[in-house]
């Protein structure tokens, strides 16, 4: 099994005629991925690496069976495109978009918890089942099937951690990114109850960075007796207070969100901890022997 998407997934790309749409669109379909339609308004009918692409997600949704759309749209269309796919029904939104202003996600993602719609992002790398379908941006290459959940704050990190659990023989059965803005659709507690019922997974690693409280909060699910063993490393050991590193997230407020709080959490939860993302393969050979 997997979480989120697998074989049986059709996506839908908003802006699939844009740059980034089109590329990507080419590099899941060549992964295998079931990439069904295409959204740009104004653009319907015409063809995309021989996807049908059209002017409404409601449109392709009927003509397709679109259940899953990922958001190439600029952030200043992006949140009129989220609620088009919510209100068609589409069932897993993945918003690769950054820069979506926070009252915007907030007003989004309370739609969609109303409409029974999953977003993953914004500002996320996409989710890859290694193996089955790929929605994202992410190299497929470095993944291989196997028993091991990733779920990042960080794409890069997913990207590094999973490629060297790859070269070690250790495959993975769901990689994501849920994101590095303020405000994201799924946080850690969410994806780790999804990997909790996944048969497929057999330990999970999660990584975190400074800034927020959503590692704190994933250190207390772990701790009130999670089923699967549980690997974490958090970055930004040596970032200073009061200045963002990288994501819009990624910043210490005051004596909270440091790295050493978050790792002193996942360690009193009875989680393997790494300090370098270079002992995380190790971690996970021992929690699953």
């Amino acid at each position: 099994m997997s979480i989120l998407v697998d074989s049986g997934s059709r996506i839908l790309v908003q802006g699939i005629t844009g740059n980034d749409g089109s590329f990507h669109a080419e590099k899941m379909l060549e992964y295998g991925t079931k990439v069904v339609s295409g959204v740009t308004p104004g653009k319907g009918g015409q063809e995309v690496r021989g996807v049908g692409v059209y002017d409404s997600v409601k449109e392709a949704v009927s003509e397709t069976g679109a259940d899953t759309s990922v958001v190439f749209v600029p952030a200043c269309h992006a949140p009129v495109a989220m609620r088009e796919s919510i209100d068609a029904g589409i069932e897993l939104l993945i918003v690769i978009t950054e820069g979506i202003p926070v009252l915007d996600m907030l007003r989004t993602v309370k739609h969609a918890d109303l409409k029974g719609t999953r977003i993953i992002g914004p500002n996320c790398p996409g989710v890859i089942s290694p193996g089955k379908s790929k929605a994202g941006i992410m190299a497929g290459d470095v993944f291989a099937p196997g028993p091991v959940g990733i779920v990042s704050r960080s794409g890069t990190l997913m990207y590094e951690v999973a490629n060297s659990l790859t070269q070690m023989g250790i495959g993975q059965s769901t990689c994501l990114g849920v994101g590095g803005d303020a405000v994201v659709g799924s946080d850690f507690v969410d994806i780790l109850g999804l990997f909790a019922e996944d048969e497929q997974t057999g330990a999970v690693v999660v990584i975190g960075e400074i800034g927020g409280s959503d590692e704190e909060r994933a250190a207390s699910l772990v701790a009130g007796g999670y089923p699967k063993p549980v690997v974490a490393f958090v970055a930004g050991l040596t970032a200073p207070p009061g200045r963002r590193m990288g994501h819009a997230g990624a910043i210490i407020d005051g004596t909270r969100g440091t790295a050493p709080e978050k790792m002193e959490a996942f360690a009193g939860a009875g989680a393997a901890v790494a300090r370098h993302p270079a002992e995380i393969p190790d971690l996970v050979r021992k929690a699953l022997s």
